[in-house]
């Protein structure tokens, strides 16, 4: 993975007869100590790359929602995770660099006694929400994870239960709200926001508001609490509110998905003909964005040719040229990377509001907003917006299935550079309908299993949590996973 440092190295001076000794012990070309503001900013281009990138070797999420589909190797596409330790590359970014930078960032503002209380308080709620997002995110893919032990002296973390996590992160998130406001003193080294602690607490109450969705079925009396009191918090009202990243033209600050798609000279991925056809039956205008390369079709009988979206068949080896590939647009290397966007936020009250809780407006009314929000950032215009919106199939009062089979439906393809929330977005609803793997012979898995390192370097805990969870398996669920 490619670091973002910007360190500061101090020259020290000091002459030949120099009697302090001590200054020879000093290693004047590594710091003893970085800036809390550099771990922040590494953990943040950690996280960005992790969850942006399409290497088949740390993030395979395209794959499971089945947006994409590979070619000569398919076996990410079958749910192989061990072959290429992508489970375990997940499970080390999460723990030894994202969260490890986030823990040794607090210690670092701790000990700062120039710090003005008001600033610290700041930059100790950014680490929070930061954790919250990492801890989460370890949660919604494994389950149960090491959490109260976690990044300690123990070599062998015992698992916290996976609704206990989240409940922990609940609270600490509610908590970061109430801290959140003004300047935080990061300026630049905040990629995201600029050290704008207004915004941050705009993103908090918006990931608030992911979290209570996760809980709807599990839990929904809590998950009523925790989205109306969001709501009112103040969540995303615009794209200028995202958790995005803004990538860089030179290396090795692109954006993961040109290194991959463009950098590596490779010709891994083409479109899926689980989201390609969705989209050709709803005639999506988003589809000439996502993918590129209609593939000519000839009528040997009619004597005509023609020209169609092509999707490969999911799991299965498929030809390159034979089929179309992802999209143009996803090939610069400036194009942000986003955990979080508004386009999701209106999805998520659009299901607010069908569980009757106190969001404002109405189901329909968010649920446009999703997806006109969704063509426009996709370079669509308004009226491109209303006349997809218009069509029967489209439009929420007549859109085939239940309410909840509508949203999945929409926000999966909305989420097309979101690879792991669309996965997700599968996992709540169990909509939209998934292919079964040409290879594996199943729909997508619920979760990754735990790497085979944690079996070796902490048998007994692992072996606990995987029995916790009903079998260390792909099929087994997340606790709020109850569908």
């Amino acid at each position: 993975m490619k670091k973002i440092l910007f360190l500061t190295i101090a020259v020290f001076m000091f002459a030949a007869c120099s009697d302090n000794l001590t200054d020879l012990n000093v290693d004047t070309k590594n710091p003893q100590e970085v800036p809390a503001a550099n771990l922040i900013a590494n953990a943040t281009v950690e996280l960005f790359d992790i969850m942006s990138t399409a290497s088949v070797n740390e993030n395979n999420f395209r794959l499971w929602a089945q947006h994409w589909a590979q070619t000569t190797y398919p076996d990410e596409s079958n749910y192989e995770l061990v072959e290429r330790n992508v489970n375990g590359r997940m499970w080390n970014t999460m723990y030894a660099t994202i969260l490890r930078d986030l823990k040794e960032a607090r210690q670092i503002i701790e000990a700062d006694a120039n710090t003005v209380v008001e600033v610290k308080a700041n930059q100790f709620a950014i680490l929070d929400v930061m954790e919250v997002v990492a801890y989460t995110h370890m949660v919604d893919i494994f389950g149960d994870v090491p959490f109260t032990e976690a990044l300690t002296d123990d070599s062998s973390p015992a698992y916290d239960d996976d609704a206990a996590i989240y409940d922990a992160m609940i609270t600490k998130l509610d908590a970061a709200t109430k801290n959140l406001n003004g300047d935080s003193g990061l300026g630049s080294a905040d990629f995201i926001y600029g050290g704008d602690g207004n915004a941050w607490k705009t993103f908090a109450n918006s990931y608030m508001l992911r979290l209570a969705v996760r809980l709807a079925d599990s839990n929904p009396g809590k998950a009523q609490g925790m989205a109306e009191a969001a709501v009112a918090g103040g969540v995303f009202a615009s794209n200028a509110d995202n958790f995005t990243i803004q990538f860089e033209g030179s290396p090795p600050n692109t954006n993961p998905l040109w290194e991959q798609l463009v950098q590596s000279g490779r010709s891994d991925f083409v479109a899926s003909n689980t989201m390609v056809d969705y989209m050709v039956g709803l005639s999506d205008p988003r589809i000439g964005t996502f993918f590129k390369n209609q593939i000519m079709v000839v009528d040997t009988i009619a004597m005509d040719t023609s020209f169609i979206w092509q999707g490969g068949t999911f799991g299965a080896s498929n030809g390159y040229a034979t089929n179309s590939q992802p999209g143009s647009i996803l090939e610069s290397e400036t194009l942000p990377g986003t955990i979080m966007g508004y386009t999701e936020v209106a999805f998520l009250l659009a299901d607010a509001n069908e569980r009757g809780w106190n969001v404002g407006g109405s189901a329909a009314a968010w649920y446009d907003i999703g997806v006109a929000n969704s063509i426009m950032e996709w370079g669509g215009d308004e009226a491109t917006a209303n006349a997809y919106l218009a069509q029967p199939n489209v439009a929420y009062d007549s859109a085939p299935g239940n309410w909840k089979e509508k949203i999945a439906m929409q926000k999966w393809i909305a989420l097309y550079n979101q690879g792991f929330e669309a996965w997700t977005t599968y996992r709540i609803y169990d909509a939209p309908v998934m292919n079964v793997a040409d290879g594996a012979g199943t729909t997508p898995p619920f979760r990754y299993t735990y790497p085979t390192t944690e079996f070796s370097l902490n048998g007994d805990n692992v072996q606990a949590a995987g029995a916790a969870m009903g079998g260390d398996d792909l099929f087994s669920r997340v606790f709020w996973d109850v569908n």
